[in-house]
């Protein structure tokens, strides 16, 4: 029982689609739900949960599930932001150097609340910090917003359910995790629902 509290915990980070998409029923025009992307969803949620299931085994934490549900509905927002507000008309840049310099500011400040600032400081730490800012900020979320503003926010943010299946796998490759036929399941499941999900509507605007 205790494990499928622990999967369902991990599964919540990753619900940031589902909450992206019911939000986007209700305030973005022309991305209403349909049964086709309501199966679409179902579909790709259990695929998570499947490629999540390999790496089952940790504690369970209600305040971890908390804080999890918060950044997903966190990342909810930030996508809404960039949808349905006037920063729609900001380039794709300027709204991502906004976001770094504002989450810095008090990130750092906070930052003394959890230990020294610096901590047994290796060339690898500075490879990784390299990688986070030029890979995943600069590249990854920029691409991520400027992606935000062509197409439906619903489709786009339904890919982000490609993370943990990806994740094993990389697991599997680099770090010789084991990979069990569960995971050719859940990226079943994620393909299967991305097509529904992504699915032309005939009478339905999709931009």
């Amino acid at each position: 029982m205790s494990t499928i509290i622990d999967i369902i915990g991990r599964v919540i980070f990753y619900s940031m689609p589902v909450w992206l998409t019911l939000a986007g029923h209700f305030l973005i025009p022309g991305e209403r739900i349909t049964r086709t992307k309501a199966l679409g969803l179902a579909c790709a949620v259990a695929g998570v949960g499947i490629a999540l299931a390999n790496r089952s085994g940790g504690q369970t934490s209600l305040l971890g599930d908390l804080l999890a549900l918060g950044a997903a509905l966190g990342w909810t927002g930030i996508a809404l932001c960039a949808r349905v507000t006037k920063l729609r008309e900001v380039a794709p840049e300027v709204q991502l150097l906004c976001q770094l310099s504002i989450s810095t500011v008090i990130l750092l400040a906070l930052s003394p609340l959890f230990g020294p600032f610096l901590r047994d400081l290796a060339p690898i730490h500075l490879w990784g910090l390299g990688f986070q800012a030029v890979i995943v900020a600069s590249g990854g979320f920029l691409f991520w917003l400027w992606v935000l503003s062509i197409y439906p926010a619903g489709s786009v943010a339904s890919f982000s359910f490609l993370t943990p299946v990806f994740g094993v796998l990389l697991g599997w490759a680099i770090l010789g995790e084991r990979l069990g036929p569960e995971i050719f399941v859940a990226l079943v499941l994620v393909a299967a629902g991305l097509l529904l999900i992504n699915r032309p509507v005939r009478g339905v605007r999709t931009a």
